[in-house]
């Protein structure tokens, strides 16, 4: 796995996080018949909560973003892209991997959407996460905190 860090995000992270969601969900969202290039970059500058959002870093450069937004007495993962050259290089899995380690210490399930069709089910599957509900789009699945 390739050295990274987190930072907690700031506003000026903004737009680096909106361009690279237009990124990743491209082709998912095309394939869905739901691309639209401007809205793809909005429903992330609407929801954008720097309080909640880490930024993952290589070597000090911007290489994603995640969210875990609290609701309730669960957590909802969110806005979790990394940049397409460094998919399938155990990033996601060690950041999504301390994220988890976090919830579990706090008692707190974990909950998120995910595109259907979308290979990052995998992932999310891989971390324990089970399907809790779908429709057309979307695939709601929540992971339970660890004992």
């Amino acid at each position: 796995m390739a050295d990274w860090s987190i930072r907690t995000a700031s506003l000026a992270d903004l737009e680096a996080a909106a361009e690279l969601r237009a990124i990743v969900m491209r082709a998912d969202l095309e394939r869905l018949g739901r691309y639209d290039e401007h809205r793809v970059r909005q429903r992330l500058r609407d929801r954008f909560d720097p309080a909640h959002t880490w930024v993952i870093e290589m070597a000090g450069t911007f290489a994603g973003c995640v969210a875990l937004r609290p609701e309730g007495d669960s957590r909802w993962l969110e806005h979790f892209y990394l940049a397409p050259h460094l998919q399938g290089t155990g990033i996601g899995s060690g950041v999504l991997r301390d994220l988890l380690e976090r919830c579990d210490r706090d008692g707190s399930p974990v909950r998120l959407q995910v595109l259907q069709g979308s290979a990052a089910r995998r992932l999310y599957e891989r971390h324990g996460f089970a399907v809790e509900n779908e429709d057309l789009l979307d695939v709601y699945m929540v992971r339970d905190a660890a004992a």
